[in-house]
């Protein structure tokens, strides 16, 4: 069976799901979107539409029209389900949403209907154990924004069915994603565990008066994330010494060891949230927000483009 004769549903259509309907649109599937939201359902389309137009215009997709069309916008959540195989939910991050929409999506979904979450961090056991189907449901976690980043975390459950998870990872292999699979539940799976060791530490540097924000952030954006952009921090050291990994371990592991902060800086002060907020909205007022979001995915759809052109999109 061809992709255009199969369907999918995307529900929530924030940014994340809004992104999730053109990674499957774009791979041939037709997409059922939902949203609670009338007004966010009204803008689906149109942000879609301005989206291809960018992809198409730096050779990410081919005629964006068709793609678009794939796209089908529906009021209710069973109307959007009807005769899909896979959904991709991306609604609130909290429990009570997430738990909220499982327990609604399982009492509507086909008996061999997949179900998804965009989860960043909360294990599916938290919020699918009640669902008669929970064998199901997994973690199907994305980078924002999905259709330009292309790794997606595959959280299972306890109980989800080892058959599930392979489809999960072969449908996320064909539209074009890079899955990647973790063995067992763990709070902020991979991605947000390793961002969150540098977010931590980030802070702890600026709450200490080492560097300003926006000389962390020039370390990373012209530094660290140039190497990070096609490799991993394995892969990194691996090429940083004359005898590999194991040589830049004998000679950095003490250094790295010496590094962690005891006991742990815990969570960021209010004082020196507000305070970095402070310069944020100096360099960036608000209303701007919106406006440097394009700004930037503009430079990540060409960086993927240059990624695909040279054989590092995984």
């Amino acid at each position: 069976m061809m992709p255009e004769e199969r369907s999918i549903a995307t529900v929530g259509a924030g940014l994340v799901g809004s992104g999730w309907a053109l990674v499957f649109a774009r791979a041939g599937y037709a997409v059922r979107a939902y949203d609670p939201s009338e007004e966010v359902r009204e803008g689906i389309l149109s942000w879609a539409s301005d989206s291809l137009k960018d992809l198409a215009e730096i050779g990410l997709v081919e005629d964006p029209d068709a793609i678009l069309a794939r796209i089908s916008v529906h009021d209710t959540l069973s109307k959007a389900v009807e005769g899909v195989f896979y959904v991709q939910e991306s609604v609130f991050e909290t429990v009570e949403a997430k738990s909220a929409v499982s327990h609604e999506l399982d009492a509507v979904i086909g008996d061999d209907v997949v179900v998804g979450s965009s989860s960043s961090g909360i294990p599916a056991s938290q919020f699918t154990e009640g669902c008669k189907n929970r064998a199901r449901f997994s973690i199907v976690h994305p980078v924002n924004p999905p259709h330009l980043v292309p790794v997606v975390e595959i959280v299972p459950a306890p109980w989800t069915e080892q058959v599930v998870l392979e489809q999960i990872a072969a449908l996320m292999q064909e539209v074009g994603q890079v899955p990647v699979r973790l063995t067992r539940e763990i709070d902020g799976f991979v991605l947000n565990r390793l961002q969150g060791v540098l977010l931590n530490e980030a802070w702890a540097l600026y709450q200490d008066g080492i560097a300003s924000l926006a000389d962390i952030d020039a370390t990373v954006a012209h530094g660290l994330g140039l190497r990070w952009s096609f490799m991993g921090p394995f892969e990194t050291i691996d090429l940083n010494a004359p005898g590999g990994i194991e040589d830049y371990a004998a000679r950095l592991r003490g250094l790295y060891a010496g590094m962690v902060r005891t006991p742990p800086p815990g969570p960021w002060p209010d004082d020196v949230i507000a305070r970095a907020a402070e310069e944020r909205r100096a360099e960036l007022p608000l209303e701007d927000l919106a406006g440097r979001r394009a700004w930037r995915d503009a430079r990540l759809s060409r960086l993927a483009s240059f990624k695909k052109n040279q054989g590092l999109m995984g």
